[in-house]
Formats: C-alpha cells, sequence, structure tokens
C-alpha cells in the first residue's frame, strides 16, 4: 500500500486508467502543476475502491480539497477551467450518477 491506503494492484489500475486529469483533461507531464495526485472522488478516505480512488492534476486537487464534487462543479474554479458535469472523466461522471446528481 502507499500513503494514502491504495493497494498497489489498485495504484496500478488508476495509473493505468487515468492519463490525464479527471477533472480538466490536462495530460499528465513532468512539471509540477500536471503531475498526478491521488483523488479520493467522494471526500471518504475509507473508501478505496476503483469507483472512488482517481487521479487528478495538482490544481484541481487543490482547488477540490475537501469539497463536496457536486459543490465544486458549480465552482468559480470549474466555471474558469470549462469543467462540468458533461467535461469531466467517465469515472467522475459514474459518481455523479452514483450521487444521484443529474448530468444534463
Amino acid at each position: 500500500m502507499n500513503r494514502w491506503n491504495i493497494p498497489r494492484w489498485l495504484e496500478d489500475e488508476v495509473r493505468a486508467r487515468d492519463k490525464r486529469c479527471v477533472y480538466c483533461g490536462t495530460p499528465f507531464g513532468i512539471d509540477y502543476t500536471s503531475k498526478p495526485t491521488w483523488e479520493h472522488i467522494i471526500n471518504n478516505a475509507k473508501i478505496i475502491t476503483n469507483n472512488n480512488i482517481a487521479l487528478c492534476c495538482w490544481s484541481c486537487n487543490a482547488s477540490k480539497g475537501s469539497k463536496e464534487l457536486s459543490y465544486w462543479l458549480e465552482s468559480s474554479y470549474c466555471k474558469k477551467k470549462n469543467i462540468n458535469r458533461k467535461t469531466v472523466a467517465d469515472i467522475i461522471k459514474k459518481a455523479l450518477i452514483h450521487l444521484r446528481i443529474k448530468i444534463s
């Protein structure tokens, strides 16, 4: 397990799936702002599943922090970066459906 208690098999699975930020779509690179960071989509460190663990860029992770996903998607940060329910990665859309938020 890594320091966020994510088992190696799950870490490998998520790294294979998420090649760009699940929120803004920025490809991961070597510079500080585009390095992947671990994200709990639903802010609960006890939910360590492939449906709740994702990779996002440092900037989106810092902006979202511990905010609820649906609340954060309405933030000025997301509006400025054109991040919304239609533009996020499929894993985020699935989380929104799970949270019973209508994607329109």
